[in-house]
């Protein structure tokens, strides 16, 4: 996934209200720009932080901005992607590159497809022959161990039916996977924060038991693009 427009270099001044967050700008300018996640955003949130905003392609939005990536260290490898809008359209796009080699051989992909009990999978995966595939994307962010990514970061009632939901796919004879995107380059292996939703922890090891699938990858992240990038080992004994 690409940036439509150059990214803006600023710094962090605070998140606020779940949505909001104000940056300076290079200028000295304090601007607020949109925070597209939901989470907690546990370590990403300090101030001082480089930060990268892209420009609202809409000139009649109410914030100009989007806050996009924060550096959490030096080097190449310290970006952080926090916008939970992208993993979505960058699955997407690699599966339909054959990237992904868990899912290919499918002809058809659709997205946002309903689905259970008032449910929308990320994901539909069709193809003649084969039993249809549903694949639920999380966004990661979360890294507090050395080089294990974790999630959730927040507890996720939501995250918990979408697993009871994919079981029940399962169940009638689909194909069910979880697809977890680390939106950073820093991680070699995933574990579930536990500590931090034990709800979702059991439901996880409820529908790996059904049959639900999982599987991680990282991103690779510059100030240009976000693109998928190694897979990653998942810890199942979390």
């Amino acid at each position: 996934m690409k940036f439509s427009s150059p990214l803006i270099r600023s710094t962090l001044v605070k998140r606020y209200k779940r949505f909001l967050s104000d940056h300076e700008q290079e200028d000295g300018t304090i601007v607020t720009a949109h925070c597209a996640n939901p989470g907690a955003m546990l370590g990403l949130t300090r101030p001082g932080s480089e930060t990268w905003l892209s420009p609202a392609d809409n000139p009649k939005r109410k914030l100009r901005y989007t806050w996009e990536m924060i550096r959490v260290e030096a080097g190449a490898h310290g970006l952080v992607g926090i916008n939970t809008t992208h993993p979505n359209s960058i699955v997407a796009a690699s599966i339909q590159a054959g990237e992904v080699a868990e899912l290919k051989g499918y002809a058809n992909i659709r997205r946002e497809v309903k689905y259970g009990e008032n449910s929308r999978i990320d994901i539909l995966l069709e193809a003649e022959g084969v039993p249809p595939c549903y694949v639920e994307i999380k966004n990661v962010h979360l890294r507090r161990r050395g080089t294990i990514a974790e999630f959730p970061d927040s507890v996720t009632k939501r995250g918990a039916k979408h697993l009871d939901e994919l079981a029940k796919v399962v169940e009638a004879g689909g194909r069910a996977v979880m697809f977890y995107l680390v939106q950073r380059s820093d991680c070699d292996s995933f574990s579930l924060a536990a500590d931090i939703d034990p709800a979702y922890a059991e439901a996880f090891a409820a529908a790996h038991v059904s049959g639900i699938e999982a599987i991680c990858y990282g991103c690779a992240l510059s100030t240009d693009e976000i693109r998928l990038a190694h897979q990653i080992p998942i810890d199942t004994d979390c």
